[in-house]
């Protein structure tokens, strides 16, 4: 019998990071952390001094303190945590009068 995870599944992050490393770079580091399926990293905005980005991270168990120590290590910090999945399942966001 196998036992279910039920961790965090979907982390999507605003971050702010000087221009090196790269986007890719960053990717790659976080594809590394324990629980991590998959990244999506997407660059928002530029400044002189640093780049904002989105990042997607998804897998069934992701651990969250590896992934701000990887983005530290990387001169990268969070700006907002802007969503946490956690359970079983993903539960896709629905539109609500609220939302329009």
């Amino acid at each position: 019998m196998s036992q279910e995870i039920n961790g965090l599944r979907r982390l999507v992050l605003d971050v702010m990071k000087p221009h090196r490393p790269s986007i890719v770079e960053v990717a790659l580091k976080l594809s590394k952390v324990e629980g991590v399926s998959g990244v999506n990293c997407i660059l928002n905005e530029v400044d002189q001094d640093t780049e904002s980005l989105k990042l997607v991270i998804e897998g069934p168990n992701i651990n969250f303190e590896e992934v701000q120590g990887s983005l530290e290590s990387l001169g990268a910090v969070i700006h907002s945590i802007d969503v946490a999945v956690a359970g079983r399942e993903i539960v896709e966001d629905v539109e609500t009068p609220q939302d329009r």
